[in-house]
């Protein structure tokens, strides 16, 4: 059984909003003596203000993360995923000890090797070839030991012509490209990465992605990886953390993480008072039902499916004038269908409050699905809702037709037929 190679209790990060120093260097050197060699109340609090750090919600603090507690074993790769605002970066950036908790602890065993953000550790006047062995020596590797991984880094970098040249003159993606190169190759127990990978071309993240799998399955060392990319995180990782509001709001296995993220995201009750939503505001979705073949009926693998829309429409605006497109995703954020109803004859029907959408035969297999909704008006968007209307597929054609696909093996369900023949 693999041992924790890291563990967090009780971890907190504050940070203070406005003037943060007590603008001469005197006082803040009797605040640090003070504060933080003799323990005392800090002596330049202002009237009100409170020094218990504890105490969460104060008007001058922030608080980006309150009371995280997790494990990760050796081996393991984590996804850590979560909202903008939630905490990701943060959490990185404490475990990485580019900065430090307020309140808690961090246990570590091993070295880290980070990549957070483009320029992470290179120095700009040094060349790529000088940055490597700086990366090194800041791992406490020997000289030796870089030597021997440097023909390595730069094969996977692709930036062979350039390693001498110094990195100031790179572009983001080549940044990128050395820096990944550098943290996944130098003998680094855990390795973190932030989204920075977004920054390289498709091919060098596909690469990035296979390299970090490597690392922790045939390694046996551990990876934690954010991404706002579902398909991603599915693939490379075996565990998840969602972040909600700088809290732990979920840890288990990676695709139990991605689907309580994306529930958590959509909420089909709450459509009007959405704030995820963009647009003029002129026409709104406000409301949304998913049944089957009548309302009364969940829907169904291979049964007819009803994706009905209410509308808030004050300015009274028929239908000829709006276009209505609907984008079903799965639980990785993979585009399986489109549907929009800008496909028919504009039809008028004066003052619409409510669209229907029908499929007669539904062929997507049972699971969970998100729909994002595009509404435009004199081809102008009006009301944009990503990933909102959540809604679960069961498994229903058995029934009808003794026959089924396995969820693993695909999406689509399709109604085929199979002849056989003898010569």
């Amino acid at each position: 059984m693999s041992k924790p190679i890291i563990k967090v209790e009780n971890l907190s990060k504050a940070y203070q909003i406005g003037q943060i120093g007590s603008r001469t260097l005197s006082k803040d050197v009797e605040r640090f003596w003070q504060t933080k060699i003799l323990g005392k109340d800090d002596p330049f609090l202002k009237i009100g203000e409170t020094n218990n750090r504890s105490v969460k919600g104060t008007s001058n603090i922030v608080w980006s993360l309150k009371d995280i507690n997790f494990e990760i074993n050796q081996g393991d790769a984590v996804g850590i995923i979560g909202k903008n605002g939630a905490g990701k970066s943060t959490l990185l950036k404490l475990l990485s000890r580019v900065t430090s908790p307020t309140t808690g602890q961090i246990k570590v065993k091993g070295r880290i090797a980070s990549l957070l953000e483009v320029g992470t550790g290179f120095h700009p006047e040094l060349s790529g070839r000088e940055n490597i062995y700086l990366n090194g020596a800041i791992l406490g590797m020997r000289k030796k030991e870089i030597t021997r991984k440097l023909g390595e880094i730069i094969d996977f970098s692709g930036v062979e012509r350039y390693i001498d040249t110094p990195v100031k003159r790179y572009s983001s993606g080549m940044y990128v490209r050395l820096a990944f190169a550098v943290a996944a190759h130098l003998e680094s127990e855990i390795l973190i990465v932030d989204e920075v990978l977004a920054v390289g071309d498709a091919e060098f993240q596909k690469k990035c992605l296979g390299k970090m799998g490597d690392i922790s399955k045939s390694e046996g060392r551990t990876v934690l990886f954010v991404s706002h990319n579902m398909a991603a995180v599915q693939n490379l990782c075996n565990k998840g953390i969602v972040l909600q509001n700088g809290m732990n709001h979920f840890q288990g296995a990676a695709d139990k993480a991605i689907q309580e993220y994306l529930k958590n995201s959509a909420d089909i009750t709450s459509l009007a008072d959405y704030k995820g939503r963009s647009g003029t505001g002129i026409v709104k979705i406000i409301n949304a039902k998913i049944y089957g073949e009548n309302q009364f009926v969940e829907p169904q693998v291979g049964q007819p499916l009803h994706i009905e829309l209410e509308l808030y429409n004050p300015s009274k605006i028929d239908s000829s004038q709006i276009r209505l497109d609907l984008k079903i995703d799965d639980n990785l954020g993979q585009r399986f269908l489109w549907l929009s109803n800008y496909l028919f004859e504009k039809q008028t029907v004066n003052n619409v409050t409510k669209m229907i959408f029908k499929i007669d035969k539904l062929i997507l297999n049972q699971g969970g699905y998100y729909i994002s909704t595009d509404l435009y008006v004199d081809y102008k968007r009006a009301d944009w809702l990503q990933s909102a209307i959540y809604f679960e597929v069961m498994d229903g054609d058995y029934y009808h037709t003794g026959r089924n696909i396995p969820v693993e093996e695909s999406k689509i369900y399709l109604d085929f037929d199979v002849d056989f023949y003898n010569k």
